[in-house]
Order: structure tokens, then C-alpha cells, then sequence
């Protein structure tokens, strides 16, 4: 915990830091971090608020929604503040919510809910006079908007005359008077791509997210632009009480007025119920067709509602449970360079762990030098990092504006931190490499790249234990671990009898292997999977590829210069080709792979999900001896991609560009 002199420090900084984004959003509808940053920003600040409650200040974030009406637009003051809500991360945060309302009720309350899909988009609020749609406006500051009118009546969605009479009798009198209903205006993630598409080929700039193409566009002074963007709307509250007792009833009467509001929107009897509509929106929340960053709860009796009452921006009634972002803040506490089986020297940011995209994030790549030189990144500088599905965490940007002067500049060593010899930088490439060819650091992940799961994949031989072995002498290289036995193993920390017999019986199964996987498993710079399939069914055997000339390797499909200089050059050493020789010694048998048909000749694949009849590495090698090729990303060269189940981002950038999208069933039927 920080003292409280820091404290106040770093709260200085942080409400400067947040309001100035928050002005660049919401009064300007430009961004230069992304929301789920900002939101990071702002939990670090209601934290710290929470340990050191005197140090809150009136004009702190965390009292007012930030942000000015725009100057375009007059101005329209709320007759109920539209508030923003608190955020909970987690589970746990989301029951510390309910523990606290609870306290402030009597002793044995209940709470039930009604939860709401979370769209990330333009919140407005919408007047009646007589049934007829008289005004519209944003937020704004919470207190005072814009009025939007003209532009929210190219809506269709937004009705210009409510259904009165769709209503039951008895809130009929009070509905006819004036109402006010409240909702978000949002593009959907087609529309969206079709707007960009159109903004690149007059050469205009890209909105960067659908949330500001639809704040963009309610602004527009000239109606017809924002007509001509497609905008939707769904509402989510109706403010003027006709009667109604419960958050639900506000959704019935919404929907018999004219209103769309969201379909996937539904009463929770309790704090379960809660968890599982999260969870299922969470299941489907890549293939839904607007963008949605969590859920909104409320206390679904109004009378209870309103009981809680409000502490500073926000109603103790409600809170908004986000999903886990793909963007967050944190501090570099260090910064450390690995050493890669190749002998590439890579920095790494260690950082003060924080959640991002449903993990811990405590380590992030810089990559290189000339990296860290375009971030101006330093220890103690406080980051943006990001980490989509399942790529390793990136630091993205670095906010000077929190620096306090105490942030050191990191220097890249001129010797390997592993073994202290020279390091180098050849001529065109980023990366330094160590000079020593038998460094500890390199043979060690070139062992854990040999058994990993693409190359041998030997079943409980993992770091760890490949880290015993080397450290009790038992493997220096790869073909050592092929006559590894039970009696070298059993003596072993984590081994007795039976682990041991596992474990010889694993690396025995191993033995027999394709050509394309053995060569993978050598860890040829610049040789991935695909490139090794394709030498494997070009080449046919290890001997013939050991001794190919560099115009048969150029020869090959998709093989550069690059990539044929370095298969030369492996091939070369005495040591690499003694190790394949070694390899077959120890009873590694290397089996020859040809295309079984043309087929899919032509045909990239992309996997996503999981795969019920097959493994991913089965279905990778169907789809290779049928001719096709398996790409790790969705591109506009991609021709399918098979969906399994719980798919990730891929299913969702497969659907923007077109690509055709097969299920397991689907898939299987190309394969016969």
C-alpha cells in the first residue's frame, strides 16, 4: 500500500490524467487510449480514494461525470441528472456491491434484479409532450446536455409518436402528460465497417470504434449526415414514474410505447441468476452484432431503488459489471532481457500485476531496442498494456503525464545476461543475439521448444522437469532425452516409480514422428509449422534436405531467400547435423509425409475453438494432406474458418471481412 504522502501524488496526476481523456471523449469524440484503459485509470483512482477517503477532493472524477457540452449545440439541463455508474471487475467486487446495499436495508432484505446488456455506445435521453417526441439530448456532464433533437429523429428505431394507447388503462393519464425515456444510440459492427469502408476510399480519416462513429454522428449540424450513418437505439429506462414498482415494468411499458430495448435484457431473481446471465452474454458477446463492454444490474423494486439512494456520481442501486478488457494500466517495475533458443536477446517489462482479458497480467514483450526507443518506455512509467484472446501481453503505450521524475531509462547490455559473452546486432535485423553458440539460455529453450506440443510432443516433460534433468546432468541436448530410463528418472525430486515409467514410456511413443514435425522441432530460424510442412512434403526425407542446394530451396513454395539462407546455414554446423545423426541412434524413427490429394490445394484454414471429433493438430494435418494450408490469423487471403466450440476473436474478424465460416460438421464434410 502506498504511503499517504504518495497517495496524494499519484491522485493528483491520475484525476488530471482522466479528465483530460475524458474531455478528448466525450466533448471533442476523439480518444487517444481506449475505453477500457480509461476504465483501468479510473479503478486505480476509486481504490486509492477508497484507502485515503479525506483525500478526495469535489473535483475529483470520481464525484462528477467530466466533460462539457458541446458549443455547437444548445444547451439542455436534466430534470434528473443523468448518472454514470460504478464499475465492478470481478465477481468478487460484483458481491462486495450487493454486501453493501444489503447493510443499508433491514436486517433479512432480499434483492432482486434486472439486468441489462451494456452497450457501448451514446447515452441520450428522450422528452414527450402528448405522446409526441418534443426533445433529445446527451449527457453531457450529467447535468447539463446538448440537444440533439433533429438528429435523433433520423433514428427510425426512436419512435416520433409514442403507443399511448398500448398501454394498460392505468398508466395511461400520466403517460399522456409529458415522459421521459432514456436509452443508448450505438452503430452496429456492420454498419460500422461500412462507414470506414467508405471514409477510406474518399481518403478521410477511420473512426477508430463504433462508440465514436456514433457520437460523431449524433453531433453532425447537418441532420442528413447523421441520417446517412445508420444509427440504432435501444432503450433501457423509462425516467417519469407512471406507476410503475419495478425496473421491469420500466422495460414492459417501454416496448408497449414503441421503444425497442435490448432482447437479451432479463429479470435475475438473485445474485446466481446474475452470474449465469453474465456468463451467457459473455459466451456470445463476440458474435453479437453490436459491441458491448459488460452488463448493467439493477435493483429490480424502484421503491428499493430509490432507498439507496446515490453516493457521489452514482446510484447504489445499480453498477456495471464489465468484462475482463483487452486493455488495461499498470506500472513497469523492471525491465529484464530473456535469452531465446536462437540466441535472441529480448527485453521483457515486468509488471505490477493487473487483469486483462480474463488473466493476470504480470509480464509484458518490448521486443527490442528500437521498441522501447519508440515508446520512451521506462522503469516506473505507468502503461497501457493489451492482450486480445490469446497473443502475448504488448505494452502499447506510455502515459508521460504520470511521471513523477523518479523513472529510470533502461540501457540494453552489451554482454548476454546468461552467459556474459558479446552480444551482437547483424546488419538489417532488430534483435542482438549472444554470440555463444552453446550458451546455457538457448540450449534450454531449444529443448523446450523440441518437446512442445507442434514438435514432439512428449506428455509431462516440461520445463520444469527439462530444468532437472539439465541441472542433474542427465540431458545436454535433444537426443539425450531418448535414452533417458526409469532408474535415471525415479532418484528425481516429483518422480518415483510410476511418474518415472510415464515418463520413459511418453518419450518412447514419441519416437515415431513426421518429417514436418521433426523439422519444426529442430528450431531452424525462421522455419514455423507451415514452412516445415512444406519442406517436409517437397523434400520427402531429413537426408535430402540436410544436403539441398539454395536454388531447390527457393524452389519451394513461399520460401524466401531469408528463410533458404537459414536452413543452409543450420545445416551447415557439424553440431546440428551430428544431432539428427544422434536423434536416429537413439530410436527416433522419421516418417515421411506426402500430400494424399490437391484436394484443398490452394485453401488457407484458420482454426477457432475447440474441436469435439479431433485435436487442432489432427485437424491441421487433414487439412495439409489434402493439399490446404493453416494460417494462425484471419486475413482477406483466408478461405475458411472452422468454428468450434467457445470460439475466440478470430470467429468475429472472419465475419468483418467476409471469410466463410464452417462448424465441425461442416468442416468434416470438406475433409470426406
Amino acid at each position: 500500500m502506498r504511503s499517504k504522502s504518495e497517495a496524494k501524488k499519484r491522485l493528483e496526476k491520475l484525476r488530471a490524467e482522466i479528465n483530460r481523456h475524458r474531455y478528448l471523449y466525450h466533448v471533442l469524440d476523439r480518444s487517444e487510449i481506449s475505453d477500457a484503459a480509461l476504465d483501468s485509470l479510473k479503478h486505480e483512482l476509486d481504490e486509492l480514494e477508497r484507502q485515503y477517503p479525506d483525500l478526495i477532493t469535489p473535483d475529483s472524477p470520481s464525484q462528477r461525470v467530466a466533460g462539457e457540452p458541446l458549443k455547437e449545440f444548445n444547451k439542455v439541463r436534466h430534470s434528473v441528472p443523468m448518472l454514470s455508474l460504478n464499475d465492478a471487475f470481478s465477481e468478487d467486487e460484483f458481491v462486495a456491491w450487493e454486501e453493501r446495499a444489503l447493510k443499508l436495508l433491514p436486517d433479512g432484505s432480499t434483492l432482486d434484479y434486472y439486468a441489462e446488456v451494456k452497450m457501448d455506445g451514446l447515452a441520450v435521453s428522450l422528452r414527450y409532450r402528448d405522446g409526441v417526441f418534443v426533445r433529445g439530448a446527451t449527457r453531457g456532464n450529467g447535468l447539463v446536455g446538448e440537444d440533439v433533437t433533429q438528429n435523433l429523429k433520423t433514428i427510425e428505431a426512436i419512435p416520433l409518436r409514442l403507443e399511448i394507447n398500448r398501454l394498460p388503462e392505468k398508466y395511461r393519464a400520466r403517460a399522456n402528460q409529458e415522459i421521459e425515456v432514456r436509452g443508448e444510440v450505438f452503430m452496429s459492427k456492420e454498419v460500422f465497417d461500412q462507414l470506414n469502408t467508405r471514409q477510406k476510399k474518399n481518403h478521410e480519416p477511420l473512426f477508430a470504434n463504433p462508440r465514436n462513429a456514433a457520437a460523431g454522428s449524433i453531433r453532425q449540424l447537418d441532420p442528413k449526415i447523421t441520417a446517412a450513418r445508420k444509427l440504432d437505439f435501444y432503450a433501457y429506462d423509462l425516467v417519469t414514474d407512471v406507476g410503475q414498482a419495478k425496473h421491469a415494468d420500466s422495460h414492459a411499458l417501454i416496448r408497449a410505447l414503441g421503444f425497442k430495448d435490448n432482447p437479451e435484457n432479463a429479470p435475475c431473481a438473485d445474485r446466481s441468476a446474475v452470474i449465469r446471465f453474465y456468463q451467457r452474454i459473455e459466451k456470445k458477446r463476440a458474435a453479437l452484432p453490436y459491441q458491448i463492454d459488460g452488463i448493467v444490474v439493477n435493483v429490480n423494486d424502484l421503491a428499493v431503488f430509490r432507498r439507496l439512494g446515490i453516493v457521489g456520481k452514482a446510484p447504489r442501486g445499480a453498477i456495471a459489471f464489465k468484462y475482463p478488457a483487452e486493455q488495461a494500466t499498470t506500472i513497469v517495475e523492471d525491465i529484464q532481457v530473456q535469452v531465446g533458443r536462437t540466441g535472441a536477446l529480448t527485453p521483457v517489462a515486468w509488471l505490477k500485476p493487473v487483469r486483462v482479458a480474463g488473466s493476470t497480467i504480470s509480464r509484458a514483450t518490448l521486443h527490442n531496442e528500437d521498441e522501447i526507443r519508440r515508446l520512451d518506455v521506462r522503469i516506473g512509467d505507468t502503461v497501457i498494456i493489451q492482450k486480445a484472446g490469446d497473443v502475448i501481453p504488448d505494452i502499447v503505450k506510455v502515459l508521460p503525464a504520470l511521471r513523477t521524475g523518479r523513472e529510470r531509462v533502461f540501457h540494453f547490455p552489451k554482454t548476454c545476461p546468461v552467459c556474459g559473452s558479446p552480444v551482437i546486432r547483424r546488419p538489417g535485423e532488430a534483435a542482438y543475439y549472444c554470440t555463444n553458440k552453446k550458451c546455457y539460455a538457448q540450449s534450454k529453450e531449444g529443448l523446450y521448444h523440441f518437446v512442445s506440443r507442434p514438435a514432439f510432443d512428449i506428455d509431462g516433460l516440461g520445463p520444469k522437469i527439462i530444468d532437472q534433468l539439465w541441472e542433474q546432468g542427465l540431458i545436454r541436448d535433444q537426443a539425450d532425452i531418448f535414452s533417458l530410463s526409469v532408474r535415471d528418472l525415479e532418484p528425481l525430486e516429483r518422480f518415483a516409480e510410476k511418474s518415472a515409467a510415464n515418463l520413459v514410456a511418453a518419450v518412447a511413443r514419441s519416437k515415431n514422428i513426421e518429417l514436418s514435425r521433426f523439422i519444426y522441432a529442430l528450431g531452424i530460424r525462421h522455419v514455423g509449422e507451415e514452412t516445415a510442412v512444406d519442406l517436409a512434403q517437397h523434400f520427402g526425407s531429413i537426408e535430402k534436405l540436410m544436403n539441398v542446394r539454395r536454388d531447390e530451396l527457393t524452389a519451394v513454395h513461399e520460401i524466401g531467400d531469408v528463410m533458404a539462407d537459414s536452413v543452409i546455414e543450420y545445416f551447415r554446423q557439424p553440431e546440428h547435423r551430428q544431432l539428427v545423426k544422434k536423434l536416429q541412434t537413439n530410436g527416433v524413427q522419421i516418417q515421411s509425409e506426402k500430400r494424399q490429394s490437391r484436394a484443398l490445394a490452394g485453401k488457407t484454414f484458420v482454426l477457432t475453438g475447440s474441436l469435439h471429433s479431433l485435436t487442432r493438430e489432427e485437424a491441421k494435418k487433414k487439412i495439409r494432406l489434402a493439399g490446404g494450408d493453416v494460417s494462425g490469423s484471419v486475413s482477406a487471403k483466408t478461405d475458411y474458418v472452422v468454428a468450434g466450440s467457445e470460439p475466440g476473436s478470430k470467429l468475429e474478424k472472419a465475419k468483418k471481412l467476409n471469410v466463410s465460416i464452417l462448424t465441425e460438421e461442416e468442416f468434416l464434410k470438406i475433409l470426406r
